[in-house]
């Protein structure tokens, strides 16, 4: 993740107008992070973030594995039913196993993301391509290679997570926690039973993380040309409410932008990861039952909760992470 100071790491000649234009302002290498530090008080705040959102999660869930028979087909429906049903804990079913599984997933992506971004930037730099466009292109590739590395580690979680989050919604089975799924589908399916819908986790986040990073790398530099900013002129640089503000309008194009697009592929890998041993089905079989059911807006079932959700996380996160990258400075 980025920051607008970070532009520095484009080439000497952005580095320099950064400088300029945002003072006091600094870089924060990935080789200048306390790394225990980092880690430790990365997995509080990140986990306060989850708490936070969390039920959206759940909601996008739900709507996707709605079959056209459910009576529930609207975000706002879900949540009256959850609540009428299970009251607030029902909007974090699943919520313990994302959490331990949360830790060594974002460790891993945070490191490969961070230590791809310089080598990537390095790699676009001869081309000669804008500087949008440059950031595009490299944040892009850390994001699909920070994903793509912490596939093996989320994908089991995210099958656990999400068969709780629908238990009971839908004609879905029923399980008395994370444990009794894991030993179902150890039962039913072995170790692969974990990575069921792998390709199309991969397929889906790794675009999905490419696409975020790229809209969030080039739209931040956007807008520091569009309010003036980001040039070698004299004066003082952005304030840290600008930077923030700035920061925060490139998390909500990136959500936007990563969630009209991989959505489909979403509904779809949803689907499969949650089907029990007796309804299982193809990908192939998915798509034509989403089409029959709905037609092609099937694919977009939980846009919205998804939109926001994307949005709201790489927003939070985004301001989250250049916090603690800030404060777990190695002192110089």
């Amino acid at each position: 993740m980025q920051l607008y100071s970070e532009s520095s790491s484009d080439s000497t000649k952005s580095n320099q107008m950064a400088a300029s234009s945002l003072g006091q302002t600094t870089e924060i290498n990935w080789d200048k992070l306390d790394k225990t530090k980092f880690y430790v008080v990365g997995a509080g705040i990140f986990t306060g973030v989850t708490v936070a959102l969390y039920p959206m999660s759940v909601i996008k869930t739900r709507l996707q594995v709605a079959t056209k028979d459910t009576v529930e087909k609207s975000a706002s429906s879900v949540i009256r039913g959850i609540l009428k049903t299970d009251g607030v804990p029902g909007l974090y079913r699943g919520f313990g196993t994302v959490v331990t599984g949360a830790i060594p997933t974002r460790i891993i992506f945070l490191t490969a993301l961070e230590t791809t971004k310089a080598a990537a930037f390095k790699m676009v730099e001869p081309f000669k391509f804008s500087e949008p466009s440059q950031a595009a292109l490299a944040n892009g590739i850390a994001g699909m290679s920070a994903s793509l590395c912490s596939q093996a580690v989320f994908v089991p979680i995210d099958v656990i997570s999400q068969k709780l989050m629908v238990q009971g919604y839908s004609g879905h089975e029923k399980y008395n926690g994370g444990l009794d799924v894991a030993r179902k589908i150890i039962r039913t399916d072995g170790i692969r039973g974990f990575y069921r819908g792998f390709g199309l986790s991969v397929m889906t986040y790794s675009p999905s993380s490419a696409v975020w990073w790229a809209s969030y790398g080039s739209s931040q530099r956007i807008i520091w040309r569009l309010i003036g900013q980001g040039t070698d002129r004299e004066g003082a640089g952005p304030s840290e409410s600008t930077i923030m503000l700035v920061q925060a309008t490139g998390g909500i194009i990136a959500g936007a932008t990563a969630s009209c697009i991989t959505t489909p592929l979403d509904t779809i890998k949803t689907r499969l990861q949650v089907m029990s041993l007796e309804r299982r089905s193809s990908a192939r079989q998915v798509v034509k039952s989403l089409i029959k059911d709905d037609g092609w807006t099937g694919f977009y079932r939980g846009l919205g909760p998804r939109f926001f959700s994307m949005s709201a996380w790489g927003t939070t996160m985004i301001l989250a992470y250049e916090y603690l990258k800030r404060l777990c400075a190695k002192d110089e």
